[in-house]
């Protein structure tokens, strides 16, 4: 027996790296400058300045398509993914109280039934419209992951009027 499984694990290449093995580093060529020479002493790493968002767009689009509100979370959008969550389970439950109240109505043969199956449509539409706009949602906060945190709105003077004005810092490479 535990040669069949030690065979089947061989055979499908599960171990992909074995503890203890030990790994091969390169060294830098002699001529080679460190990255840290070159830079700027004022500059950050790349890594520091656009951090990478920890899921890919169609990774969150997938997400919150199948799940809506999955995608956010996966993107620490707590609120937002909640608000989603909270609105599929309203529309979910909704839309089987309906369903339950329709198939009364038919039983009961009563005149009411359109009235009902159009209220029925409506939640289902309302239920598949909450999956797109999560979908659609956590693929643009993807997108924007990197986007700088301090923007500011505020009201400001324009002659003749009140109005507003908008400060969005833009970070030159």
């Amino acid at each position: 027996m535990k040669a069949a499984v030690l065979l089947a694990v061989c055979l499908a290449g599960v171990p992909g790296r074995v503890t203890g093995q030990d790994t091969v580093t390169v060294a830098p060529a002699p001529d080679s400058i460190p990255m840290s020479a070159t830079a700027e002493p004022d500059s950050a790493p790349a890594d520091t300045l656009y951090p990478r968002a920890p899921v890919s767009p169609m990774g969150a689009l997938w997400r919150s398509l199948l799940i809506p509100g999955w995608g956010q979370a996966k993107l620490h959008r707590k609120l937002t993914g909640a608000l989603f969550v909270a609105w599929e389970g309203l529309t979910l439950g909704m839309s089987i109280k309906s369903n339950h109240e329709l198939r009364y109505l038919r039983a009961t043969g009563s005149a009411s039934t359109s009235a009902k199956e159009q209220e029925r449509q409506d939640w289902l539409v309302l239920l598949g419209f909450n999956h797109l706009l999560a979908a659609v949602e956590a693929y643009v906060s993807t997108h924007l992951w990197d986007f700088p945190p301090d923007l500011t709105i505020q009201a400001g003077p324009i002659p003749g009027g009140v109005g507003a004005v908008v400060r969005l810092p833009i970070r030159l490479p």
